[in-house]
């Protein structure tokens, strides 16, 4: 109430506000003149408190908008955007699946279209509302997304929000999702991205300890060679904007942190965009933290290190000092000025004081992008790119079914299918399981089973009935955002109350019927007994596929036009919690498949087709290098099977003479290609120069031997069933002397 209360006064504000607002023109206004010309122009009219105001309010409900400037025709302006796969809290928006799930179809080309499709409705939504001179919380063009953190611990509550455990698949990813969110126009930005949470921000939530409190120790080559890389990818990408997160790191708040947000983001990297703090991350320096001894202390340490923008909640945040600490000469006007020209200059590039007529994307309308044709099929799409086949008796794919059972607690249950940050989809654009799956089946049963992901009262009598004398029967499993989310961490891999039960009750009453399980998760969970049990015909790592995700299965399940699955995992799944280190510890030693020393349950990368591939005439191109220049590599790719479908060709190296401790294997090119079947096709991949760089007390590329294998899922022996394909193996050779990766051109 108290929000909404705030948005109608601001509302009522807004429609008197050109009564108010100057009628001259100033140069700032003048579109013709330079970026740089027109912001100093700006500049030079604010006054200490403009700047002030325009760096405390970047949140929601009280703390947000920024106020307009009447005196300078300046409106205001909503920094509070959630775009992280679709239009967040904004109405009704096209939900696409979980960030974690797009992960797994390792296509950067689905990751810009569903960005740009997101960005297109952002823009739209902003375009309605600014015409009618509403600003709120998730109706500005600013977003919050990407979440780039890596998954470095199975039961991380935030892990569904991420691309996986590995920085290079996430920092291609991320440039897509940027790239494709900020549009291709070379003057005007579509919606403006901000890769989130810098840095070293991958768990604890709340298990053991709590995020807010959190201090991340963590080596330099952890931080460089795992943590950081895919942060460097978003800021060439031209993201606007970057998030500092909660925890501290190495004993310094990140948000309070110089060296990260001065240092490495931006002499390093050469961010010119703007930070802005989580939600409360400036107040949490004194109060969680207790690196502070005051607010205002926090302000100074804040703005020292680079913070351009308070997220907050409450009227009364951190950066309303920044008055106070300036007149105490705690910090000066120029650190100020400094911080506030980004943000004006991002402004600048969304249009806001451009003529609208000048801006294309001013035209986008809410009623034409919306839930269009175009959006829709590509929430299909992008879910079904998402599902991952991790066993398959043959079952799939099929053409009808006489009687079909559907049971568990996300059989039909529209809620549990998003996940968090997820868009307020209609309910007519919303397809459960057994709405997607019924239409091929003659007759069709339901039971839940449980009331809740949680499954802590279970209906086993509904289950049997329901079972009973199926022809098929789809177990649907999983856990929702009241079991893994934001804020709170997993205890285990056991799935949630009685789940497995209802799974073994499914089974034992189909009376050797073919069983499949459908897991609706975010992070991996046991479930060893449907693998080795030959009575579980199929298991779909589902994700969380949101709007479209009985569609998606349906398509999946017959075939349908070719939507083969193809999807892999983008993180290890482990054999049992005995194999991870404690999420406390940051160490990345047996993390991910680049350190893990054991035999995983599943392996990143992996995933099965309805079809078989096979890999010939590897070549690797130049075979002798020097350390700045890049490898391509020409592999030839058969589809051997009788379906028609996607392959994901995965190219890892291997160090053979590096001199401090490097990753087992690593992913250094990944394309995901359709292929019909028995068709040939040749792919050619390029091996970028910076995969290769190691921590020494800096990245260097060091001169070696680097082997490099190239396939459909990792190198070695087949962990967790059958494969689709062989593994090429090739090499090629650095020559020259160990050179500084910061030289090289890239």
């Amino acid at each position: 109430m108290k929000y909404s209360t705030m948005m109608v006064v601001f509302v009522l504000l807004v429609g008197i506000l050109p009564a108010l607002v100057s009628s001259e023109y100033f140069p700032f206004m003048n579109d013709s003149l330079p970026w740089d010309e027109r912001l100093d122009d700006l500049m030079s009219r604010l006054t200490l408190d403009d700047m002030t105001l325009q760096m405390a309010r970047g949140g929601s409900g009280p703390n947000g908008p920024a106020p307009p400037i009447p005196r300078l025709g300046i409106g205001p302006y909503d920094w509070d955007t959630e775009c992280l796969r679709g239009d967040v809290g904004a109405g009704n928006a096209t939900s696409y699946p979980q960030a974690l799930g797009l992960a797994a179809s390792f296509s950067t080309q689905l990751l810009h279209d569903v960005a740009q499709a997101t960005g297109q409705e952002v823009r739209a939504k902003h375009n309605n509302l600014t015409q009618h001179g509403i600003y709120k919380t998730h109706g500005g063009l600013s977003c919050f997304s990407p979440v780039i953190n890596i998954m470095r611990h199975p039961l991380w509550g935030r892990s569904q929000e991420t691309y996986g455990e590995d920085p290079f698949l996430s920092g291609e990813l991320t440039r897509a999702f940027v790239t494709g969110l900020q549009g291709n126009n070379s003057r005007y930005v579509l919606a403006n991205a901000g890769c989130k949470h810098f840095a070293a921000y991958a768990g604890p939530e709340n298990y053991p300890v709590s995020r807010l409190s959190f201090n991340a120790v963590v080596s330099d080559r952890d931080l460089f060679m795992t943590f950081l890389p895919q942060f460097h990818e978003c800021v060439k990408a031209g993201s606007y904007s970057i998030m500092c997160s909660y925890n501290s790191i190495n004993g310094v708040p990140a948000c309070a942190n110089t060296r990260f947000l001065r240092d490495i983001l931006r002499k390093q990297f050469g961010f010119k965009g703007y930070v802005v703090s989580d939600e409360l991350a400036l107040e949490f320096i004194r109060l969680a933290h207790n690196y502070t001894n005051s607010t205002l202390e926090s302000a100074v340490v804040a703005v020292k290190a680079g913070v351009n923008l308070d997220l907050s909640r409450f009227k009364q945040v951190v950066y309303l000092y920044i008055t106070e600490a300036v007149e105490k000469d705690l910090i000066s006007l120029g650190d100020v000025f400094a911080l506030v020209r980004p943000l004006f200059y991002t402004r600048m590039r969304l249009g806001e004081f451009d003529p609208p007529a000048r801006n294309p994307y001013t035209k986008l309308r809410a009623e034409d992008v919306v839930e269009s044709i175009a959006h829709q099929n590509l929430a299909i799409e992008a879910a079904v790119k998402s599902f991952v086949l991790l066993k398959n008796n043959g079952v799939l794919p099929l053409k009808s079914i006489g009687k079909l059972a559907v049971v568990g607690p996300f059989g039909n249950d529209s809620s549990q299918l998003f996940g968090d940050y997820a868009p307020d989809s209609l309910p007519e654009y919303i397809t459960t399981p057994l709405q997607g799956l019924e239409s091929i089946a003659d007759m069709t049963s339901f039971a839940a089973g449980c009331d809740n992901p949680e499954c802590t009262g279970y209906n086993q009598s509904s289950v049997v009935n329901a079972v009973s004398g199926a022809d098929f029967v789809v177990v649907c499993l999983g856990s929702g955002t009241s079991i893994e989310s934001e804020g709170r961490d997993r205890r285990n891999l056991a799935l949630p109350g009685h789940q497995l039960q209802l799974l073994q009750d499914a089974v034992k009453n189909a009376s050797g019927k073919p069983v499949v399980l459908l897991l609706f998760t975010a992070g991996p969970f046991d479930i060893s007994w449907a693998v080795n049990n030959p009575d579980v015909s199929v298991i779909v790592q589902c994700f969380l596929p949101a709007q479209a995700t009985g569609v998606a299965i349906k398509h999946m399940f017959t075939n349908y036009q070719g939507t083969n699955p193809a999807g892999r995992l983008p993180y290890t799944w482990p054999a049992s919690m005995d194999q991870v280190p404690p999420m406390t510890n940051y160490s990345m030693v047996n993390r991910t498949y680049r350190y893990f020393s054991g035999t995983p349950f599943y392996q990143f990368g992996y995933g099965l087709s309805y079809t078989k591939f096979q890999y010939s005439q590897l070549v690797v191109k130049p075979d002798h290098i020097m350390p700045c220049d890049d490898v391509f590599v020409n592999v030839t790719l058969k589809n051997v099977g009788a379906y028609s479908g996607d392959e994901v060709v995965q190219v890892y190296i291997k160090w053979s003479n590096a001199t401090v401790p490097v990753p087992k294997i690593q992913l250094v090119a990944f394309e995901r290609i359709n292929t019909a079947s028995l068709k040939t096709v040749s792919v050619v991949l390029y091996i970028p120069a910076r995969v290769r760089a190691v921590y020494t007390d800096r990245l260097v590329l060091q001169p070696g031997t680097f082997t490099v294998f190239a396939g459909g899922q990792q190198p070695g022996p087949s962990i967790g069933g059958l494969l689709n394909s062989n593994v090429m193996t090739g090499s090629f050779q650095v020559d020259g002397s160990e050179t500084d990766l910061a030289r090289c051109a890239k």
